[in-house]
């Protein structure tokens, strides 16, 4: 065969072989074309985006779903963001019709020719991907045909731009982040309208291979990666010389939304919502896109978490170290940032407590390097919690050594050593003239223990409960001028028909005689609260509650009561002391202030004023003359540290439970009421001196220094019906203008006497026998007096504020 015949063949043979690959072609468009999935999901484009919970101010405090998404329109994603992605992945993006085949044959060479490892999918065909290819299905031929196929019918049916905002929108991109908004405020904590060219690049280069480009995870494959997407950016002609040079050159700070989230402590307050939530609407609200907008202010919930953890701090310094969490084994040699890191890996940042390797322990110097990397120096004021645990100290079991796994935390960016503390705390502030939270803090880490102090958390409120009890005895006439016996109580077990005694004593073991009730309240005499509990009657009290929302089965008509023995949440408290602060109304407090769907319709918004009583459940005197009993509570009382804020419009009251359970301080100006709270979960004794003026006090000053700053003093007004009276300090009695004595406020119908009345002692019934329409000894002790419903009709002494009663 000559060679002229060998030509036809092969032209033959090749057209043949041309027609044949053709037709199969043709076979093959015929038989999955009609199999192609419809584009209504392009079409109809509904992102499943999670429920995103906001603070007032519209600061991220919550997230949950599957994935992190935010949609974001084409016209609305920022040119350098775009031009990152199209130097990157599909430059010829606007000129190919969903194939590219110039890529193609561009990509076989470079791989064949080893230039590099190159792709030649589409944009397009990685939208078809994304959209209709499962994450776990099989990669091979037929499905890169029928993606090839799928790009085909979507560049027929939608714009280039359609196209592209589908891209940006739905790639995943690491982190649980879904599209570039996400990818935003995943590692730069930004809206992606605010980000440069150097973060562009950043995310730009996260499609190849999200897990190996992670910022968090890889820094350095992500700036090389990010350094090639600059250099195609620059090479196409999208940036200028010196636009590159700047982008190489630019710091990066990769700064989670979640981390911020952290920090604010606002898990707490997520997680009230997401359940709300969930019970409405439950499995669908995690992709339903619904945006909640929460009364919570970011100023506020800063300081109340930076509150806290302070408070912590100093509570885990007053009690010592407990020793490290683990000691590793250390490699030979120095260990290195990255190899710190690694042994790290399985310790938890818990509420900015972060966790620490020490690797040199020197007197008065540590060197440890933390789970982020960072190598520290400490000394001085930054050891104090473990100064006794170091050299030149007697070497002990607690003593630290290379290896040893402790906390750091940095607070105004000096780092400090810390421990996990074992005591809890909870806070919790609002607006008594609205209801709506200010902020609330559940505990010390909600990413450690996830129950709500403030809202779950029943605990007796120890002293932080008398002021209702006070309150109580003003409407039965008594006034802060009346006088009761400061002096010891005891009851045997058949008084108290239980089988031990009960002797309630004052804290102090201090005890003063006759006593002023204001007084009495500023230094939180407990023998003279049951002496008033016992003479307004412990029925009577117990309804009285009532009014300020407490639930009569939670403190029973018991004198034990007026101690606080009975059971109340943070939550409760705070809502029961804003009727003090508002003038005498009822609060009902809310953190959802609105909620909007995934198309922007607002759904759900709070009603002005729905959250406050339409009348005023407690008498406006009251009110007022009980703030003023508070307000000495802070001049004169267990609180004089709150001095230290110099204002004069504070009140408030501490708060110590039997044997130191509970730490509290409850107090208010007018417009903000705040409480603190400590304790352990499994409740114990807090420590010797741990009261509610040391341990829960000191954090509602922290939290009101932040922010009562630049709010002007209120000056409260005195009520209508309240009269000023001048009355012996030591009586109660009323005195002339030119006698020596204090001025006090009164009731207009209870006013006091110019001769104060002397009584027999209420608490002996050996010696005083009651008369028989008087209740027993027993029947004062619980109650059960008031169950005849007498005892509001009982005629009350004409002189009550100058009661005097004598000692048992």
């Amino acid at each position: 065969m000559n060679s002229k015949h060998w030509l036809q063949s092969l032209l033959f043979v090749s057209l043949i072989g041309s027609l044949i690959v053709a037709a199969l072609l043709v076979l093959v468009i015929s038989i999955l074309y009609p199999s192609l999935p419809s584009l209504e999901a392009l079409t109809d484009y509904r992102p499943k985006l999670p429920l995103r919970i906001y603070d007032a101010e519209s600061n991220l405090i919550g997230e949950f779903g599957q994935e992190r998404r935010a949609f974001v329109p084409i016209e609305q994603i920022p040119k350098v963001m775009k031009d990152a992605i199209l130097a990157i992945e599909d430059r010829r993006f606007y000129q190919h019709h969903g194939i590219d085949t110039t890529g193609i044959l561009r990509a076989i060479r470079n791989n064949v020719t080893g230039r590099g490892h190159e792709g030649a999918s589409t944009i397009t065909m990685q939208v078809a991907k994304n959209f209709f290819s499962g994450p776990n299905a099989p990669r091979n031929i037929w499905t890169k045909i029928k993606e090839a196929m799928l790009a085909i019918k979507i560049e027929n049916a939608i714009s280039k731009d359609k196209i592209l905002e589908l891209y940006l929108n739905q790639i995943y991109l690491g982190e649980r982040a879904y599209g570039f908004a996400a990818a935003s405020r995943t590692y730069f904590d930004k809206d992606l309208r605010q980000i440069n060219l150097a973060e562009a690049a950043i995310l730009a280069g996260l499609p190849k291979a999200p897990s190996k480009y992670d910022p968090y995870l890889h820094p350095d494959y992500a700036v090389t990666r990010q350094h090639e997407v600059l250099r195609d950016m620059h090479r196409y002609g999208m940036i200028s010389q010196s636009e590159f040079q700047e982008a190489m050159q630019t710091p990066l700070k990769f700064q989670s939304s979640k981390r911020m989230v952290q920090a604010l402590g606002a898990e707490y307050v997520a997680e009230i919502v997401r359940t709300t939530l969930y019970k409405r609407y439950g499995e669908q609200v995690y992709s339903s896109g619904l945006k909640v907008y929460t009364t919570i202010h970011k100023q506020h919930q800063e300081a109340a978490n930076t509150a806290m953890i302070q408070g912590i701090i100093n509570f885990e310094l007053r009690h010592g170290f407990r020793g490290p969490e683990k000691v590793i084994s250390l490699p030979a040699g120095q260990v290195t940032p990255d190899a710190a890191r690694d042994l790290l890996r399985d310790f938890v940042t818990y509420n900015q407590f972060v966790p620490a390797l020490v690797t040199k322990v020197e007197p008065n110097l540590l060197t440890l390097v933390t789970s982020r990397g960072t190598v520290l120096k400490l000394q001085d004021k930054a050891l104090l919690l473990v100064k006794n645990h170091m050299p030149p100290a007697k070497r002990t079991s607690t003593t630290l050594t290379p290896g040893a796994v402790i906390r750091v935390y940095q607070q105004h960016d000096q780092w400090m050593v810390v421990q996990l503390p074992q005591v809890e705390s909870g806070f919790i502030a609002l607006n008594p003239e609205t209801g709506q939270v200010n902020a609330l803090i559940g505990g010390f880490s909600f990413l450690r223990n996830k129950y709500n102090h403030v809202t779950q958390g029943h605990r007796q409120p120890g002293s932080s409960f008398k002021p209702f009890i006070y309150s109580a005895a003003l409407e039965k006439g008594y006034s802060p001028a009346s006088v009761f016996e400061d002096a010891p109580l005891s009851f045997s077990s058949s008084d108290t028909g239980s089988n031990s005694n009960w002797a309630p004593r004052n804290y102090d073991e201090k005890y003063a005689g006759p006593m002023r009730l204001r007084e009495a309240l500023a230094q939180s005499k407990n023998t003279i609260s049951i002496r008033l509990m016992n003479a307004i009657g412990a029925r009577y009290a117990q309804d009285y509650l009532r009014k300020f929302g407490f639930d009569p089965k939670d403190h029973p008509a018991y004198l034990s009561t007026a101690l606080g023995a009975g059971s109340t949440t943070s939550w409760q408290l705070a809502a029961a002391y804003a009727s003090f602060a508002n003038s005498g109304y009822r609060v009902y407090p809310y953190l959802i202030e609105k909620i909007v769907d995934s198309r922007g319709k607002v759904i759900m918004a709070a009603e002005p004023g729905k959250h406050i009583s339409k009348e005023r459940v407690i008498d406006q005197r009251n009110a007022f003359i009980i703030t003023t009993m508070l307000q000495d509570v802070v001049r004169d009382g267990t609180a004089r540290a709150a001095l230290s804020l110099r204002r004069p419009d504070i009140a408030g009251k501490t708060g110590t439970t039997n044997d130191q359970f509970d730490a509290w301080f409850a107090g208010y100006y007018p417009k903000e009421v705040a409480v603190a709270w400590m304790g352990y979960d499994n409740p114990h004794n807090l420590g010797r001196g741990e009261t509610g003026g040391r341990a829960a006090l000191p954090i509602w000053i922290k939290y009101m220094q932040e922010t009562l700053k630049g709010v002007p003093v209120y000056q409260y007004k005195v009520p209508d019906g309240v009269l000023q009276l001048k009355v012996d300090a030591y009586t109660g009695a009323q005195i002339q203008e030119d006698d020596e004595g204090i001025y006090e406020y009164f009731y207009e119908e209870h006013l006091p006497e110019s001769k104060p009345e002397n009584l027999p002692g209420l608490f002996d019934p050996s010696e005083q026998p009651p008369e028989q329409d008087e209740p027993s000894f027993l029947e004062r002790l619980i109650g059960d007096h008031a169950a005849n419903g007498n005892e509001d009709k009982k005629q009350l002494p004409a002189n009550p504020a100058a009661k005097l009663l004598s000692p048992n």
